[in-house]
């Protein structure tokens, strides 16, 4: 099967329009985690409680036809109720892999910073090589393996906050806020009326995409050009995180590639065979505020990483 950009276009559109049906208010969300899906990168979702996080993964997993699974992360988890493990087969006198529930195409890792440094270190591996290895032993997933962690940014207590290594696996870190009011309106007239938790399917979300129809856009995206200008542009922009004075640490040149990347499938969503500096502009931030840190100065002055890259992206030549 193979896929034009204009094709690539329709889905985005279609897909979209399906996750609207039961997740109102939050198109630009669901646009930023198809642009992820397509570019092979995982989402950080930022919210507070209560703001349809776990329903957008549920309803966008069921509109792009992938196996969902869904691991609630607590402090008593250990990375083997996530990898899985050898378990001796008396029957056969042979140990046979019980493989855990990261086995999947979509995961949805629920409060992530609940659980200690060495279980959130059990995805490392998997976000970026889409493998795992339990007792030596390597064992692939699917190459569409992507993962949609959420955290609670209210609660401080009894929460391990990612390390900067695990962060920076992360293509993007999106703040998920409150509706606006009409919205919020539309949710209680639609939500308010039913009596049990529905699912995806109840929304009337249906599969619109498969794993073919994902592979070709993934392969026609690979044909959007990224012009000498704009790779110079990205570079421009990550190497200013780190002069910046507002800023302690800036971003690696993993977060210019995947900044590219995402591009590029930005791009292709909007109907484009190449990329233009609004396509970098828009994705910045969120490929930039999990991989800098604020420095001393900025924070006492109650800048916010958001504003530190908004100003960077602003001084930058735009190229013409």
């Amino acid at each position: 099967m193979t896929a034009n950009i204009e094709s690539v276009q329709a889905l985005g559109a279609v897909i979209e329009g399906e996750v609207a049906k039961a997740v109102f208010g939050q198109a630009s969300l669901t646009r930023m985690v198809t642009i992820a899906l397509l570019a092979g990168g995982h989402v950080l979702l930022e919210g507070p409680p209560g703001t349809a996080k776990t329903l957008l993964a549920q309803a966008f997993a069921r509109a792009v036809g992938l196996d969902f699974g869904r691991i609630q992360f607590t402090p008593d988890l250990m990375p083997g109720d996530i990898l899985g493990s050898n378990l001796f087969n008396f029957q056969t006198s042979s140990f046979t892999l019980t493989k855990g529930p990261i086995f999947t195409e979509l995961l949805l890792a629920d409060e992530i910073n609940r659980t200690p440094p060495k279980t959130q270190a059990a995805l490392l591996e998997a976000m970026q090589e889409r493998r795992v290895t339990i007792n030596g032993e390597p064992h692939a997933m699917s190459p569409r393996f992507t993962v949609l962690a959420t955290q609670n940014p209210i609660e401080q207590q009894g929460v391990y906050p990612l390390p900067e290594a695990q962060l920076d696996r992360f293509l993007f870190k999106l703040v998920v806020d409150y509706p606006e009011a009409a919205e919020e309106r539309r949710i209680v007239a639609d939500h308010g009326g039913r009596f049990k938790s529905p699912a995806v399917a109840d929304f009337g979300v249906a599969q619109v995409a498969d794993a073919r129809a994902i592979g070709a856009a993934i392969d026609a995206i690979a044909t959007v050009r990224l012009a000498e200008e704009i790779v110079d542009y990205i570079v421009r922009l990550i190497r200013a995180t780190r002069a910046s004075a507002d800023l302690e640490c800036g971003a690696s040149p993993r977060a210019a590639t995947l900044l590219a990347r995402a591009a590029c499938a930005a791009a292709a969503l909007e109907g484009r065979d190449y990329v233009i500096p609004d396509d970098v502009q828009r994705l910045a931030a969120g490929v930039l505020r999990h991989r800098v840190i604020l420095s001393a100065a900025a924070e006492i002055e109650g800048r916010s990483v958001e504003q530190v890259v908004a100003d960077i992206v602003e001084r930058e030549d735009v190229p013409r």
